[in-house]
């Protein structure tokens, strides 16, 4: 999102409060979501539980199609219609909630940090299990991401995607790895995620305080 588009949104999403109708919108969850999707509609879904915002999730085939980025989760809140955490977050801070007001400057930074983790190697690591190990692909991702469909635009839409995911981890060097290598960074990242939180129940403080980096951990955990 540009820095006009932000603040543009931040705007208007600051003059009216939540309500109680938001919408957040997802593909179907028994026969069609795939791993990184499902992780990505729950971190959204627990930072809005946090925050205490009421939301109603509605499932659809064409979720993805429907969302602005083309990504999902969506959230539908009045007029507005936001995609993905990160500009999800944003949006509800101009509405004036916020997980991270209990953090100093230095453990905003320390979450970012760690946000940027978690998106760059575990999501790269769940996109690259659904669309480039041949076994994930033929047994389970294109059967899943083209279910809701008729043949033949079911295995039109998913080899299409295949293609656009492929293409993107050829982009950032994943193209060419092997199957034992993007496990062995998985490991190192969740070692890394381990010796930060060691002996405590949270990654900032000793209480409770949320933020969307513990919302994007947790979503992972619970989608794999």
């Amino acid at each position: 999102m540009s820095l006009v588009a932000e603040a543009f949104v931040t705007q208007i999403a600051a003059a009216e409060p939540w309500p109680q109708n938001a919408t957040l919108y997802q593909p179907l969850k028994e026969e069609q979501i795939l791993l990184s999707d499902n992780a990505a509609c729950l971190a959204v879904q627990a930072f809005l539980q946090m925050c205490n915002l009421p939301v109603q999730v509605v499932c659809k085939a064409n979720a993805e199609y429907m969302s602005p980025s083309g990504k999902v989760p969506f959230i539908h809140v009045g007029n507005q219609v936001v995609s993905e955490l990160g500009p999800i977050v944003q949006f509800v801070k101009a509405k004036g909630h916020s997980l991270s007001d209990g953090l100093d400057e230095v453990q905003k930074a320390e979450m970012k940090a760690y946000m940027e983790l978690v998106n760059n190697m575990l999501l790269t690591a769940e996109l690259y299990l659904q669309w480039c190990d041949d076994a994930t692909v033929q047994e389970i991702t294109l059967s899943r991401y083209g279910s809701p469909y008729p043949w033949p635009l079911n295995h039109i839409l998913a080899h299409q995607k295949q293609w656009e995911i492929r293409r993107k981890m050829k982009a950032i060097g994943w193209g060419n790895k092997s199957l034992d290598q993007v496990l062995e960074d998985v490991d190192q990242c969740c070692q890394a995620l381990s010796q930060r939180l060691g002996t405590q129940l949270y990654f900032f403080n000793k209480k409770f305080i949320p933020h969307p980096s513990g919302t994007k951990f947790y979503s992972w955990q619970q989608s794999g």
